[in-house]
Formats: structure tokens, C-alpha cells, sequence
């Protein structure tokens, strides 16, 4: 049976299933919640947007994006962020999607910490920021209702988020020659922004 989460499916294809397969073997249960939520987060965004996306692209794109993260699949000597997107742009190649469908999953999760640049891309490149945007850092959430919020947080909860996804950075972090930019990445400066999430869920900024 497809999932359905405040109206948005999980794609239950078979890149779909090996997708999540995939993540839920690399990551732990904070980072595959996490971007699950940027998945349904950034689709709720699209939606409103009227952006239309190839949903498995989307996915792939959310899920992938923060396996540089991941002990079995971080590196030192590249960008987390690129630890995730050569992974994803051979998982679509071998699933038999095109070049030019694996470049643009590339570019979601290798742009997906630089903010001004993936709005102008095709929407499959587009709506990986804005999910992490949501979850990391609580932005432009009046384009989500309440009552989505609540379904996204009740199916994927993030208890202690703040803190746990700090925790994870760090790790992913401290053996990296040079530490990527961090825009939408969490650091001190973020943290008040981060206090104002509940366990339950993300807040309104103010």
C-alpha cells in the first residue's frame, strides 16, 4: 500500500522501495527521519509553488542528501554534501534514469545547503532546499499548514532535533580536510533559531 503523508506519496516504486532501502541501511533513525521530512516538506513547498516534479526524482534528492553524514558513507577529502550526490546520481544510472535526470539530483543535493540558486533550476534541483530549510531552520512555514506539519512531524517524529542533528554535523565534520560553507547547515549562530522548534514539530518562525 502507498503512504500517504498530508497528501503527499512516498513513492512505492522500485527505486522508490530501494530508495528508502538504501538510506535506512547507511542512516541512523535521526537522519533518516530527518530526510523523509525534507522529502515531504519540500514537496508540501512545491505544491504550493506550483512547481510539478518528478516525485522518485525529489526523493531520491531528499533522501540522498545527507548520507556524506553517514559512517559508511562520509569522506574526508570532498563536501558532505558531495558524498551524497555522487551516490544518487549512480543509483538513478543503474535504475535506468537519464544523465541529465542523475545531473539534476546531483545538483539538489550538492546545492542543498547554498541558498539563491536551486529556485532557478528545474524543480526536481528546486524542492531538496527548501525541505531542509523547513526542518533545519524553520523558514517560509506559512507556505505549509498547520495541519501538515502535524502529519509530516506524527509520521517522522523529531524529539530533540535540535541537538541530535547538531550531533550529527559534528561527527560528519571533524575528520574533513576543509568544512563546506554552512548556510543552511546548523551552527552556534543557528541555535536560537533552533530552540524555537518543539519536539512535537517546527514552529512559525517570528
Amino acid at each position: 500500500m502507498t503512504e500517504n503523508i498530508a497528501g503527499i506519496e512516498i513513492p512505492d516504486t522500485r527505486l522508490g522501495r530501494e530508495t528508502t532501502d538504501l538510506v535506512r541501511d547507511c542512516a541512523d533513525q535521526v537522519l533518516f527521519d530527518h530526510s523523509r521530512r525534507v522529502f515531504l516538506f519540500g514537496s508540501l513547498k512545491g505544491r504550493q509553488r506550483g512547481l510539478r516534479a518528478d516525485p522518485e526524482l525529489v526523493y531520491v534528492g531528499a533522501m540522498f542528501q545527507d548520507l556524506g553524514l553517514t559512517p559508511r558513507r562520509r569522506r574526508t577529502d570532498q563536501r558532505f554534501e558531495v558524498d551524497g550526490a555522487d551516490p544518487a546520481r549512480d543509483f538513478l544510472l543503474d535504475h535506468g534514469r537519464t544523465a541529465g535526470e542523475a545531473r539534476a539530483v546531483w545538483l539538489a543535493i550538492a546545492l542543498h545547503t547554498t541558498p539563491g540558486i536551486v529556485e532557478h533550476l528545474e524543480p526536481e534541483v528546486a524542492l531538496v532546499t527548501p525541505g531542509v530549510e523547513t526542518d533545519v531552520l524553520g523558514l517560509a512555514l506559512d507556505e505549509i499548514s498547520e495541519r501538515d506539519r502535524a502529519a509530516v512531524v506524527a509520521a517522522h517524529p523529531r524529539p530533540d532535533f535540535k541537538e541530535q542533528i547538531l550531533r550529527r554535523f559534528a561527527d560528519g565534520m571533524k575528520d574533513r580536510r576543509r568544512l563546506p560553507a554552512r548556510s543552511a547547515v546548523p551552527g552556534r549562530q543557528r541555535r536560537r533559531r533552533l530552540d524555537r522548534d518543539a519536539g512535537r514539530g517546527v514552529r512559525r518562525r517570528r
